[in-house]
């Protein structure tokens, strides 16, 4: 089978464009106003949420990238993954998706591009939702994602808006996922790392979403190609609160450690410490888990901002629920000089 990863320099979300330029760009446009639109741009969330009536809005959101492993069939399975993530995020259920397809019909076998759709349409059957069409544009480097659009009650929205201080902060997936996948380019990985970080990127953030739910959960983000502190940050600013984060408590893919210390940090880290730094107070944290922090990462976990009494409760049936990486990694305050306080 054709090997992906030799098309791209940079795979998976770390081809996103830096979120400093992206910010300065969106600052230009003006955001639509409308009282049945819950949540839009303005807040940076992970999708847009559309209400039609007292029981049901929509969640609508698109994500696509190039490959960043050599299987296509995986490449399908963790781009679709990603692409459902937004709507895992806000508490919401999968509905219908597109397939955004880019792709050197006269470069790449046929059979590639076959694999890669085999691979997105198995993963979101494994939610229950349909692929119901697509696009396809030809075009090198190859690239897939999804247009997705999913159902909430309009009173069950979760945002990145909502985190409130005394807030306990829960990651679900362990980070490293870009440094890994750099690392395979550079042959310094380790065949099971690598394997473990791909497994990590095809899990579905389903069952977080649920466990949300039943918890009655208000905030959260996706952990993606801006980074844990990049997506940290910007809930921040939504909600008008800070962070602690403890750096040592931290949960990071087996080898991604060894490989920032060697200095295998793809280009996607320093853009996002670009864009986040500024804004946090560096107290002395280890200077690899806080570029560990900075990763970019694709198909990542969850950031729950859970209300204290309930926290140790969620955490247990994370890990419980297909995460046992997951691990409270700090705090939520009242907003402070610096939105983010990292030790």
């Amino acid at each position: 089978m054709y090997d992906l990863l030799k098309t791209v320099e940079y795979g998976g979300c770390s081809a996103k464009l830096s979120p400093k330029e992206l910010d300065s760009i969106l600052s230009k446009l003006v955001s639509p106003k409308s009282d049945k639109l819950l949540v839009s741009s303005d807040t940076h969330d992970d999708a847009a949420v559309y209400k039609l009536n007292d029981d049901t809005a929509l969640i609508f959101t698109t994500d696509f990238f190039p490959p960043l492993c050599s299987d296509p069939y995986e490449f399908g399975q963790i781009a679709a993954a990603n692409s459902l993530s937004d709507v895992y995020a806000m508490g919401g259920t999968p509905l219908l998706c597109l397939n955004i397809i880019l792709f050197p019909s006269d470069k790449i076998p046929n059979e590639a591009l076959y694999q890669i759709l085999k691979g997105g349409q198995d993963k979101v059957e494994e939610t229950g939702a349909m692929i119901v069409g697509g696009h396809t544009i030809d075009d090198f480097p190859p690239k897939y994602g999804l247009a997705v659009v999913g159902t909430v009650h309009p009173d069950k929205v979760i945002t990145n808006s909502q985190s409130k201080a005394g807030d306990i902060l829960i990651l679900t997936k362990p980070l490293g996922m870009g440094i890994i996948t750099a690392g395979k380019r550079l042959d310094e990985v380790r065949d099971e790392d690598y394997q473990r970080a791909l497994d990590y990127m095809k899990l579905l953030n389903k069952n977080g979403a649920e466990l949300m739910q039943k918890y009655n959960v208000k905030a959260a983000t996706d952990i993606t190609g801006f980074s844990l502190l990049g997506h940290a940050l910007k809930m921040c600013k939504a909600s008008n609160v800070s962070m602690e984060i403890d750096s040592s408590s931290l949960p990071v893919l087996a080898g991604a450690y060894e490989l920032a210390d060697m200095g295998c940090l793809p280009g996607a880290a320093f853009r996002n410490q670009d864009f986040a730094e500024p804004d946090i107070l560096l107290k002395d944290p280890d200077y690899n888990l806080k570029m560990i922090g900075f990763d970019a990462q694709t198909s990542g976990g969850l950031l729950i901002s859970s209300p204290p009494n309930i926290a140790n409760q969620l955490l247990q049936e994370l890990r419980d629920n297909l995460y046992p990486d997951a691990c409270i990694i700090g705090k939520v305050t009242e907003k402070k000089n610096k939105h983010i306080e990292l030790s």
